[in-house]
């Protein structure tokens, strides 16, 4: 069985939990490598496919998107996970006590749900450096505004404990099916 972890960064962090998965199922035994959508072209030598994107504005990056319509009728041929990083912070739930990880799932996900039947999706923290030279002009400028601050905090907030245990979830399921 193996698998591809195919994600979609605009700063690297979602590249990071891409990397973590792809590594906690290789020790579970279950060979898997993660790489950028924009490297794929073909998914024949994979037996499943776990895709993730960072998401913005509750979307997930066009490059996902795209990559999910563009490989549509052979990801409904084996077993697909979706995931998305994004939201930033330590609150667990927003100013009406929402859960953040369910008010950040990207609107894609439902168009996605549909087209993929994904058996499961996750939706992590992701992490944020200012300073990074990846950073725009135009987030930088955002970054300035008063409420970007409190919206757009600094640090890396990715739970990797959650992230190896999805992963490991998703392990069992592949062993399970053989």
């Amino acid at each position: 069985m193996n698998v591809l972890v195919a994600y979609a960064t605009r700063h690297g962090s979602t590249a990071g939990i891409a990397e973590r998965v792809a590594a906690t199922l290789q020790a579970a035994e279950v060979p898997a490598e993660a790489r950028a959508v924009s490297e794929v072209r073909d998914l024949s030598s994979y037996d499943a496919v776990v895709l993730g994107g960072a998401a913005y504005m509750f979307h997930w990056l066009k490059d996902a998107t795209g990559f999910a319509k563009r490989h549509q009728k052979e990801l409904r041929e084996r077993p697909v996970w979706l995931f998305s990083s994004g939201p930033l912070g330590t609150d667990q739930v927003d100013a009406e006590g929402r859960d953040v990880t369910e008010t950040s799932r990207p609107k894609e996900f439902e168009q996605l749900t549909e087209l993929l039947q994904p058996r499961g999706e996750q939706v992590f923290f992701g992490a944020w450096d200012p300073e990074s030279p990846a950073i725009g002009l135009g987030e930088r400028l955002v970054r300035h505004m008063p409420a970007a601050r409190e919206a757009m905090p600094a640090g890396d907030f990715r739970d990797w404990d959650a992230i190896e245990a999805w992963a490991n979830d998703i392990a069992e399921e592949l062993k399970a099916a053989g």
